[in-house]
Parts: C-alpha cells; sequence; structure tokens
C-alpha cells in the first residue's frame, strides 16, 4: 500500500504557471436602458507564482517574514486601477529545513535504527515488513477477528500499527517489533467496553521476592508471554475497520473476538484469561498482591509472579517449575528467557555474594536525552538545608521537559532509594516548574551521572528477619508548613521498601510527626508480614520498629499524654494496637544511626557515604 504523492504550491522544482487573469464580473444593472455605463472601468488583477529561488533580501527590509510594500501604492489613483498588479512576494523559509518539533524538549537522538512512523514507511522496509508479517500471522493464528458486514448504526473504531526496536540491556538490537494497536480511545463506555482494571506485581513485592530467593539460593527464571493480550476473550461487541494491510470486501468490518492491544479492556481481559489457566495447575493468588500466584505441595512450594506479559518463577520444587513451563507453553505461545537477568528495565546480575539490581542502562539513556553538555557530577544528589518554593526563580516556558525527567526520576528510584528524598521535593513542583527547580534537578542528574553504575545487593547470606526504620522531620515545608514521612524496611540486610512523602495535615509538634510517620510504617510493615508469609517466611516475633523520638515511642506504648494526642487519636491508636499485638516492637535509635533519616533530609557526603553502606548500595563486581 502507498499514499498518493502530496503536490505542494511551494515546490521548487515545478514549473512556472503562466499569470491567471481574473476578471470580476459585471453588477446587475438597476436600469433597463442598454446605453447605461460605468463610470470606472473593471479591476483586472494579474496572480503570479512565487519564484523558486527567493529574491536577495533588500536592506531596508524590516524582517524577512514581511512583505515588500511600496509606500507609493498607499494611495492608487483611479486612472491606473487597470494596469496589472503583482502580488508582493514573501520571503518564506524552505520547506527542507523544517524539522518535528523535539519531544519534550529534548534534543533530538540518532539512533542506530529509524523507527517509522506510519505504515507506508514501513512497508518499504524489509526488516519491518517481516515483523507486519509476523503480527498479523499471531493475530489469524489466534483468531482474534471475524470479518463481518457493517452493523446499522454501528460506528467502527480504527488501528495504526506502532514500530519498536527492542534493545538489549547492553543497547544491542535485539529484534525489531511491529505492533497493531486499535484506538482505544474511541470506544464508548457501557457500549463496547465496561471493567479495565487489572492488576500488577507491585515493586516491592519483585524485590521481596528477589530477596528471598537469593537468601533461600532458589533460582529464578524469567518468562515472557507473546502477543499477551491477544489471548483475552471479549464479551463485548467491538468492531473495527480493517487495518492496513488487510485485504477485506466493501463494507466489511472486523468484529473482534479477541482482546487486540489499545483495547480499554485489553489488560483485564488477558489478566483473568491467564488466572483461569494458572489455576488449573493449582496455584492460587495471593490476598496481599493478586499479581503474587502460590503453589505448595509435599514436595516445596512455587511461587509465579506476573507484571503484565513478563513473570518470574522461583521457588525449591524443580520439577513443579519445570512442569508448570510446559504448562504454559502449551497454553500461550511462551519465551523462556532463562536465568533473570534483564526485567521492567532493570539489570540483575548474579554473583558470589547474591543478586545485584541497577538500572545502569536506563540511567545513561536518560542523561542522553536530558542533553546536558558538560562532564560535571555531584556528591550528593541535593544540598544541605534546602528549602524550595513555588515561586523561586523565573518559570519555565517549556516545562514538559521537567516534568519528563522527573516522572523517569520516579521509575529509577525502584532501585535507586539515594535519589527518593530529591525526587520527592522536585516533584511537588511539576506544575509550575522555574529555571530554579529546574538547577536543582541537574544536580541530581550529575549525582547519577557519576554513580550509575551503583547497585543494590540482595546478598544470599542474609537473614530472612523483618527490621524497619522511621522517620519524620518537622513542619520543614516553607509552603504549608508540613511534615515529610520517610521510612526503610529491610530483610536482614536487604532493602525491600522505602518512601519519602509529604505528610497530609499540618503537625503541632515533632513528636505528633513522628507518630504519623509510625503509623504509616506500621502499616506497611503488616503487609509485609503478610507478604512475606505466602513467600513461606514466618514472622512470629515482632517487628523492630526504630525511631529517634523518645516522645512518640512513649505515646505509642502508652495512652500517656492524653491532651496533647486526643486530635491524632487514629494514628497513635493503630501503632499502640500493634504493639500490643507483638506486630511491631519499637525501639529508640540515635539520629546518627537512623537510616531513615536518608529519606527526610538532605545528607553530608560523610552521611550519605555511610546510609548507602547501611542499605547495600555499591558497586557490582567486575565480570570476568
Amino acid at each position: 500500500m502507498s499514499l498518493p504523492p502530496n503536490s505542494s504550491t511551494d515546490d521548487a522544482s515545478a514549473p512556472s504557471d503562466p499569470p491567471i487573469s481574473i476578471t470580476p464580473p459585471l453588477p446587475p444593472t438597476t436600469s433597463s436602458s442598454p446605453s447605461q455605463s460605468f463610470s470606472k472601468p473593471p479591476i483586472t488583477r494579474v496572480y503570479s507564482r512565487r519564484p523558486s529561488q527567493l529574491p536577495s533580501t533588500s536592506p531596508t527590509m524590516a524582517s524577512p517574514d514581511e512583505p515588500a510594500a511600496d509606500a507609493s501604492n498607499n494611495n492608487i489613483d483611479d486612472s491606473h486601477v487597470h494596469e496589472l498588479q503583482v502580488a508582493p512576494r514573501y520571503n518564506l523559509r524552505d520547506r527542507s529545513t523544517i524539522h518535528p518539533e523535539e519531544k519534550y524538549g529534548f534534543p533530538q537522538l540518532h539512533a542506530v535504527v529509524d523507527e517509522p512512523s506510519t505504515y507506508q514507511e514501513a512497508s518499504q522496509i524489509l526488516e519491518w515488513q517481516l515483523a507486519m508479517s509476523e503480527e498479523l500471522a499471531a493475530l489469524d493464528r489466534q483468531g482474534t477477528w471475524d470479518l463481518v458486514p457493517l452493523p446499522s448504526h454501528t460506528v467502527p473504531i480504527t488501528s495504526k500499527w506502532v514500530f519498536k526496536v527492542k534493545t538489549k540491556s547492553d543497547g544491542s538490537i535485539e529484534r525489531y517489533k511491529a505492533r497493531l494497536v486499535a484506538r482505544g480511545f474511541q470506544q464508548t463506555q457501557g457500549l463496547d467496553y465496561d471493567e479495565t482494571f487489572a492488576p500488577v506485581a507491585h515493586m516491592t513485592t519483585v524485590r521481596t521476592l528477589i530477596a528471598v530467593a537469593a537468601a533461600s539460593s532458589w533460582p529464578i527464571s524469567q518468562m515472557d508471554v507473546k502477543n499477551a493480550f491477544l489471548h483475552g476473550d471479549l464479551t463485548e461487541e467491538v468492531y473495527m475497520q480493517p487495518p492496513p494491510g488487510v485485504v477485506a470486501p466493501p463494507g466489511y468490518v472486523c468484529r473482534l473476538r479477541r482482546a487486540l492491544y489499545g483495547l480499554k479492556q485489553a489488560p483485564r481481559a488477558w489478566h483473568e484469561r491467564f488466572v483461569s489457566v494458572i489455576r488449573v495447575a493449582g496455584f492460587s493468588a495471593s490476598d496481599h498482591d493478586p499479581a503474587l500466584f502460590v503453589h505448595l505441595s509435599p514436595r516445596g512450594r512455587t511461587l509465579l509472579l506476573l507484571y503484565v506479559d513478563d513473570m518470574l518463577i522461583t521457588g525449591d520444587d524443580k520439577d513443579h517449575i519445570s512442569h508448570v513451563k510446559q504448562q504454559l507453553s502449551a497454553e500461550f505461545q511462551m519465551s523462556d528467557l532463562g536465568p533473570l537477568s534483564y526485567f521492567l528495565g532493570i539489570e540483575v546480575k548474579q554473583s558470589t555474594q547474591g543478586y545485584h539490581l541497577s538500572q545502569s542502562k536506563y540511567i545513561q539513556d536518560l542523561i542522553a536525552r536530558s542533553g546536558i553538555t558538560d562532564s560535571r557530577t555531584a556528591a550528593t544528589p541535593m544540598d544541605l538545608h534546602l528549602q524550595l518554593r513555588p515561586t523561586d526563580g523565573v518559570p519555565l516556558k517549556d516545562p514538559s521537559r521537567y516534568r519528563h525527567i522527573v516522572g523517569s526520576l520516579v521509575y529509577l528510584t525502584v532501585t535507586r532509594p539515594d535519589i527518593s528524598h530529591a525526587v520527592h521535593i522536585l516533584s511537588q513542583f511539576v506544575c509550575a516548574p522555574t529555571s530554579v527547580h529546574f538547577g536543582h534537578l541537574l544536580r541530581v542528574l550529575r549525582y547519577l551521572r557519576g554513580t550509575s553504575s551503583q547497585s543494590l545487593l540482595y546478598a544470599h547470606d542474609s537473614p530472612l528477619q523483618l527490621h524497619a526504620y522511621s522517620d519524620s522531620t518537622w513542619a520543614s515545608d516553607p509552603t504549608d508548613r508540613c511534615s515529610i514521612t520517610g521510612y526503610c524496611i529491610l530483610l536482614g540486610s536487604s532493602p525491600i521498601a522505602w518512601k519519602s512523602k509529604k505528610q497530609a495535615a499540618v503537625s503541632r509538634s515533632s513528636t505528633e510527626a513522628e507518630l504519623r510517620a509510625l503509623a504509616t510504617t506500621t502499616a506497611e510493615i503488616v503487609w509485609l508480614r503478610w507478604l512475606l508469609a505466602d513467600l513461606g517466611i514466618s514472622c512470629d516475633v515482632a517487628t523492630p520498629l526504630l525511631c529517634d523520638n523518645t516522645g512518640a515511642i512513649q505515646i505509642a506504648n502508652d495512652p500517656v499524654k492524653h491532651e496533647l494526642t486526643k486530635h491524632i487519636g487514629v494514628d497513635a491508636f493503630f501503632t499502640r494496637s500493634h504493639c500490643h499485638q507483638k506486630t511491631i516492637s519499637l525501639q529508640y535509635v540515635p539520629s546518627e544511626l537512623q537510616l531513615a533519616d536518608f529519606f527526610t533530609k538532605a545528607q553530608t557526603r560523610e552521611q550519605h557515604r555511610l546510609h548507602l553502606i547501611k542499605l547495600n548500595a555499591l558497586d557490582p563486581p567486575l565480570s570476568p
């Protein structure tokens, strides 16, 4: 298929057309006498095509984009209206130099392989032709649609081809991927879709699973489902125009039988299909993370974690793991990727010490897109005692670049807890960022440039005992005087959960702010204890929760100082109830040893380095 060539009136190669004379028709006369005539002759204008080459610009011209007007033409004498009047010539830009605007304000990067944006462009390249043929073959194999006459009073949706070059963790090309995507934004709720929610694995669950597998010496296998959404069954009637590359009789459309990428209900349909298959294999979904599936047998435990179409399988029952892989391959078109190495943009390296998690390639790509021209680095991600306000600096003309970088940094905190507090502060200004905010954002990028190889170690010799740190600031936000909650939870020496978040209410004292932080940390501990039980880790003893505020510890243990705490009774009672149930054990820790301090305020270089050591954040060993 191809599109007809576009014609352009500015094409330099087009031959020059002769002048076109246009004579307006005479107005009708109000009298029937044929001898009546007009006092003025008719106006004749002649228009000519602009020349292929721009004329030389006069030194007196005010602007190249302004027409060259003659002041003497302002007053036109009636006796000269019959003379030829040539249209003014404009100094126009050459169309060959016009390029699309830079996305998010980033400079255009020259990729090794350009990704086509249209079907016509891709159909001229052999690699993309093969990729589209493979996609259409998969659609036909799954019975994705039937060609039927278009029902009356039905408006079908349309579709488009999306092309992507898949790369490996080292940046080399893995494969060419062509995806047919339905334009789901054309769907109508209640007509061709209803429920859309589909769960995915929580990142804390991913880290906890890797920590447990490392401490238990379980191998972790990774599998991928090809064309996962095509396996979902549709219960609604959805009609789609035949996509480019599919020949259909006139008046016929595609009645979708299986879910297609882009449909609003496609993720939910795929998840329901996968759950039905995995339950037949003897798995049951966890009550605390619906994307975690557990199988118990006398031989051992098998764990499967699903994130859309990527899954991790581990456990101590190797025979059942092999059996599950065979069952899944019989139901879906699977790719066995072997031992865990690259999952959701996270690089996983295995050594004699354990698993090393990093996002070095992600950091390098982000820095390359950000357009930083210098080679400077920073020792810490944020200045000491920094207080940013919305009114600092000059508003950015294009805030999309700031927003895109901050959004990328949010995902980077999956393996980089050392930038959590800085990203939390900068993300508060994505609505209206200023030059000051952008300057501190560049400091975070320079810090990442010098520490791009840093990774989190999940050691083999880590004990499977949960302990946590909780901390808060007091009235640290200069705008609304809210405090910041910070916590970090470790399984042995492996960090599995951390957060830096501004509290929703203003605290009247530092003890009150610490109590709110303790309640938030306690809720996360309760959930993690339930999750660890699903993973086969018993938590019979109380989880140590370390805090550096003695007043908060006393109030959480006993109902003292009622007059000072009655307005925060919910948080205090929640923490106190779990203290009495032996879920947590509140302990005092000096501020110098408070690890959660890392998530509430900027640190000095020495403090920053010590906290990184406690978090097992270090450079991975060199490959042999």
